[in-house]
C-alpha cells in the first residue's frame, strides 16, 4: 500500500466512526499499518474531525518513532503499537467510547454469543480485561492498556474475536484493514446494545449452541467461507 493510500484509508476509518455515531467529541481514534514497510498511520491528537485531511494522519514506525513532525499522534498510539507487534495478522485498530460497548466495559461484563448477529462477526464471547493495577496506571498507562488486551486474547486468534472491552474504559476493535475494523466496531456496538437490552428480559440468557455459532461464523470467515460473491 502506498503511503498516500494508507493515509486516505485511515482518514476514512476515523471519519466513518463519527458518521456511524461510534465517536463523539474526540473519544476515539483509528489507525492502520502497511506491513510491508512497517509504517503506521494514526489520527492526530486534538484535530477536529471536520478539519481532518489525509495529510493530518501521523506516520510512525512500529517503535513509535514519528516519520513526520507536523502533528502529534493520538495519545493512544502506544496501545496501538503493542497490538500491532503482538498480532501480526491485523491491519487496522479502532478505539471508541461507543455507548453500549462502553457500558459493558464499565460493568466488566463480557458479551456472550447470544444470537447469530454476534456469530456472524465474533466466534465466541467478547471478553473484558482485568483492571489495570495502580502501578500500570501511573507508570505506563497507555502501553499497559495494550498489554492487558494482549493478555486477554491470550493464545486465541485475534481475527476470530476482533474486539476486547477494556475494563472501566471502552472497546478496542481491529481488522485486516481499516474498512473491516470499522465494520467490526459497528457490529460490536450493535451486539452490545442487543445484549444490554436482552438482559432486561433475562439476566443471564444462554448463548447459542456451538454448532450455530460455528455455522454462522465459518460461512463468512476462513478458507471454506461460502458467504458472498
Amino acid at each position: 500500500m502506498t503511503l498516500a493510500a494508507l493515509r486516505q484509508a485511515v482518514l476514512d476509518a476515523n471519519l466513518a466512526t463519527v458518521q456511524h455515531g461510534l465517536v463523539k467529541a474526540t473519544f476515539g481514534n483509528a489507525s492502520g499499518i502497511d506491513r510491508a514497510s512497517g509504517r503506521i498511520a494514526i489520527k492526530p491528537s486534538g484535530v477536529p474531525y471536520d478539519d481532518m485531511t489525509p495529510d493530518h494522519m501521523v506516520i510512525t514506525d512500529l517503535d513509535g518513532g514519528t516519520l513526520d513532525n507536523r502533528y502529534r499522534p493520538s495519545s493512544d498510539l502506544d496501545t496501538h503499537l503493542v497490538l500491532y507487534r503482538a498480532f501480526p495478522t491485523i491491519g487496522a485498530i479502532i478505539h471508541t467510547h461507543s455507548t453500549y460497548a462502553t457500558i459493558m466495559a464499565q460493568a466488566r461484563r463480557p458479551i456472550p454469543p447470544l444470537g447469530t448477529t454476534h456469530a456472524d462477526y465474533f466466534h465466541g464471547t467478547i471478553p473484558v480485561t482485568r483492571d489495570l493495577t495502580p502501578e500500570e496506571i501511573t507508570s505506563r498507562y497507555v502501553e499497559a492498556t495494550g498489554e492487558v488486551i494482549v493478555e486477554t486474547v491470550g493464545a486465541g486468534d485475534p481475527l476470530a474475536i476482533p474486539a476486547v472491552l477494556v475494563a472501566g474504559h471502552g472497546p478496542f476493535v481491529w481488522g485486516r484493514d481499516p474498512e473491516e475494523a470499522v465494520l467490526n466496531a459497528l457490529i460490536l456496538e450493535e451486539v452490545a446494545k442487543m445484549a444490554w437490552h436482552g438482559a432486561a428480559l433475562e439476566a443471564s440468557p444462554p448463548p447459542i449452541s456451538q454448532a450455530l455459532l460455528d455455522r454462522h461464523f465459518l460461512r463468512k470467515h476462513g478458507a471454506n467461507a461460502t458467504y458472498g460473491q
